[in-house]
């Protein structure tokens, strides 16, 4: 009996040291938490997490209080006994967004902001909702430190520390969307993105080649879409959102539904958005130059010009937008998870509205039509995410993608009968392995591999628009065409002191291209081009906080951009009268980077952030006067045009300062803005010096927020600088049709500015209603570089329901 009763006892004993094994983890992701504080009220016992979030606390009794802490995290308090009620995990809820935000663009890998050396802007999901932006484009616009150019409705190229395009890197989900024919003029490529479906964005200002590889010189955008969420208990859950959304000035009708099935292994979540716009009308005072007067269209099989009985709306801008998204997600152990993901969107067609503002000197419009065909992009996402030992990685994360870019262009001279198309086509597969591994000083190395495939289909054809006959026509890239990139990577993060922390990484990318170039339509020099080319790339910071109230940051990096396809192999007409033909004799252009960062909390309340930074671009890869087997001139789509291709330049350099303050001057009342003012010469082939193009004036924002119970108000306003003819770049300076007139005739950038109010109710917990009145003084103006005119006075109206 006695030796059946200590059977017993041991068993006992040993279940309940067994419980006494918890685990950590954060609240919001579910994600294990390591280095966690664990002690009792009087610090008489004490222990903490390993890297997996587990700790033993058989040491604490089973009544008193045990105190959870951590940095980044709020101080968390229960007894055994509750810990033993929640199975042995402990939830610890993350400190607020703007105290200790945590983000993983930098490394791909969660890491405290404070640490980083670079600046990074951060919106999350409640600031996306409330912001309610109409495109991921308006949703970078609002940050206040990106600016946005807009060709036509259905666009919006950013514009970073006076670098766009395929300068600029977009990820998805940490995947790669930039694609070989990424080109150097204006791209609509982030409007594929929902951002009603975004739960956070992250953006680099500044390179960030050393992870990301190739075109990382300006910046990072990186948007992290809806994500599956696992319940804590046995249970099944099902949960959602649903948006109902009307705006004026373009008639915007939108539906949105999105909703999360969750059990504690298996989650999926799925979003839908239907998105329908009219034409853009502008507003009421500004520049005249802007107004559209006059357009174009079809009648008894005779394009005619009419006059537009209101010239504040600009016909034709609207289109239609399908966005889906569905992703799984399993969760076998606590090792292991498994995610896989679709996201797909597609327009309609829609008109490139600044070519059809172009007008000859007969009076007559260049274009009937020009617009792009259906923009399709579809992207599957396959990753395993596994917890290591330790021993070579404490994480890694395996990613395989497979994406399907579509894109068209279609153009028809005045009055003629043959409509020139163009299609494009991109297959694009990326496969990457990344790693963490940290150590108890808090000090961690990040790694990885990454090969990237792209496949380029590019036909061409002209049609004629009364007897439907088609026939052969230059192609806009060399078909068949592939570009392939393979590059290791390793940075590593050095805790030097509990307030120094020093981040270096390095890269090597070996990128190689391979196109055919067909001689049917022009009589190429050369028959193909072959090129092959390595980069490496490094980055050295730091960071230092010498009190609580100072932070001050330093970085030195290398960025660089490899050839692609659309840089050696293009042919199109980028303004009226010119072509650019391939040039496969291109090498890598690189940027030589430092930035010296501020941030001040003067009180609790009043916080002031800086950024000075200098960039010098080498071998930059710019479109100039070219021949074409001797000739200056060639003939394209009907016209006779000057001949030009992508070359590298000699120099340009880039330098400027971000300023933000931010004051919340009672719990209730919050001010908060940011001032950006950057400039740029490049060197010309005569060593002469000129404006860069993609220098963007002076531009701002500030806002003054009411936030209390069921109401938010967010008065604010956005301004932006003035460019004078002698400041624009030379290719501007010849493209009157994007600016307004000067006293002399000459196209400039005017400044503008808007007042704005935006206003949030929430009439119970399930139910809100969102207000915006955007540019209440109906202002008429343009942001730089742009052709098509911003919103006029525009109320935007939606309700939001979850369930």
């Amino acid at each position: 009996m006695k030796i059946y009763l200590l059977l017993l006892a041991g068993l006992f004993m040993t279940s309940t040291l067994f419980a006494q094994k918890i685990q950590v983890v954060d609240q919001l992701t579910g994600e294990p938490v390591g280095a966690v504080a664990i002690y009792n009220k009087k610090k008489q016992k004490s222990t903490y997490t390993d890297i997996n979030g587990y700790a033993d606390i058989s040491a604490f009794d089973f009544y008193e209080l045990i105190y959870f802490q951590d940095v980044a995290y709020v101080t968390y308090r229960a007894t055994k006994e509750e810990i033993e009620e929640s199975n042995f995990k402990v939830q610890l809820p993350p400190k607020s967004e703007e105290m200790n935000p945590v983000v993983v663009s930098v490394s791909k890998f969660e890491q405290r902001k404070q640490d980083i050396p670079q600046s990074i802007i951060s919106t999350s999901k409640e600031e996306i909702v409330f912001q309610n932006p109409q495109t991921s484009a308006d949703l970078l616009q609002q940050t206040g430190q990106v600016y946005i150019q807009k060709s036509q409705q259905g666009g919006g190229s950013p514009l970073i520390r006076g670098f766009s395009t395929n300068r600029l890197l977009i990820t998805v989900d940490g995947v790669r969307m930039n694609t070989a024919i990424f080109r150097g003029g204006n791209l609509q490529n982030v409007i594929s993105i929902d951002p009603l479906s975004v739960e956070r964005t992250e953006v680099i200002l500044g390179p960030g080649s050393v992870v990301y590889g190739s075109d990382a010189i300006g910046g990072v955008m990186n948007f992290f879409t809806q994500t599956p969420k696992f319940t804590s208990t046995k249970t099944t859950e099902l949960s959602g959102n649903s948006l109902l959304r009307y705006a004026t000035a373009n008639d915007e009708k939108t539906a949105h539904l999105d909703f999360n099935y969750s059990t504690d292994k298996f989650a999926s979540a799925t979003s839908i958005s239907i998105n329908n716009f009219g034409d853009l009308k502008m507003g009421s005072h500004g520049p005249d130059d802007y107004l559209r007067n006059r357009y174009t269209i079809r009648r008894d099989n005779q394009d005619i010009v009419i006059d537009n009985p209101d010239p504040e709306v600009q016909v034709p801008t609207g289109f239609d937008q399908l966005n889906l998204l569905q992703k799984f997600s399993y969760r076998p152990s606590l090792s292991w998870r498994f995610d896989l993901g679709l996201i797909y969107t597609a327009t309609s067609d829609f008109s490139r509205y600044d070519a059809l503002t172009r007008f000859r000197e007969s009076g007559n419009p260049r274009n009937s039509e020009w617009y792009y065909g259906p923009q399709k992009w579809l992207m599957v996402n396959a990753k395993a995410q596994h917890r290591g030992d330790g021993k070579w990685y404490d994480k890694m994360i395996i990613t395989q993608a497979y994406q399907k870019f579509d894109e068209g262009r279609n153009t028809r001279n005045f009055r003629s009968t043959d409509l020139f198309e163009n299609d494009e086509r991109v297959d694009a597969l990326s496969t990457a392995i990344d790693f963490e591994r940290r150590d108890r000083e808090n000090n961690a190395l990040f790694y990885g591999l990454e090969y990237l495939h792209n496949k380029v289909t590019s036909d061409g054809s002209v049609r004629n628009i009364e007897t439907g006959e088609e026939r052969e026509a230059p192609t806009r890239y060399p078909d068949g065409s592939t570009w392939q990139s393979m590059a290791a990577y390793a940075s590593y993060q050095w805790k030097i002191k509990s307030n120094l922390t020093l981040q270096t990484g390095a890269r090597y990318n070996y990128i190689w291209i391979d196109a055919d170039f067909d001689d049917q339509f022009f009589e190429f020099p050369f028959e193909e081009a072959t090129v092959r080319t390595g980069a490496l790339t490094g980055a050295i910071g730091a960071t230092y906080l010498p009190d609580p109230s100072w932070e001050l940051r330093a970085n030195l990096s290398t960025a660089f951009r490899a050839p692609n396809i659309d840089d050696i192999g293009k042919i199109f007409d980028p303004s009226p009268g010119t072509v650019v033909v391939p040039n496969p004799d291109l090498e890598s252009e690189y940027s030589y980077n430092t930035e010296v960062g501020v941030k001040k909390r003067v009180t609790e309340r009043l916080t002031i952030d800086g950024a000075g930074y200098f960039t010098i671009l080498k071998d930059a890869l710019v479109a100039r006067d070219f021949q074409l087997n001797g000739q200056d001139e060639v003939l394209y789509q009907g016209e006779l045009s000057q001949v030009q291709a992508i070359q590298n330049s000699e120099r340009s350099e880039i330098y400027g300062f971000e300023l933000g303050v931010d004051y919340q001057w009672s719990d209730q009342w919050r001010l908060y803005g940011h001032y950006t003012w950057l400039d740029g010469v490049q060197e010309e082939e005569d060593g002469s010096e000129v404006a860069v193009r993609h220098v963007a004036p002076a531009f701002g924002d500030a806002h003054l927020v009411y936030d209390q119970n069921k109401w938010k108000v967010d008065a604010y306003t956005i301004f932006n600088g003035q460019f004078d003819f002698d400041e624009l770049a030379p290719e501007q300076q010849d493209r009157d049709y994007l600016y307004a007139s000067d006293a002399n005739g000459n196209p400039y950038s005017p400044s503008w500015y808007t007042l704005n109010l935006r206003t949030q109710y929430q009439f119970t917990n399930s139910l809100s209603a969102i207000a915006t009145l955007e540019n209440i003084t109906d202002q008429r103006y343009r942001t730089y570089s742009s052709g098509i005119a911003a919103a006029g006075r525009n109320l935007i109206m939606a309700l939001n329901y979850t369930f």
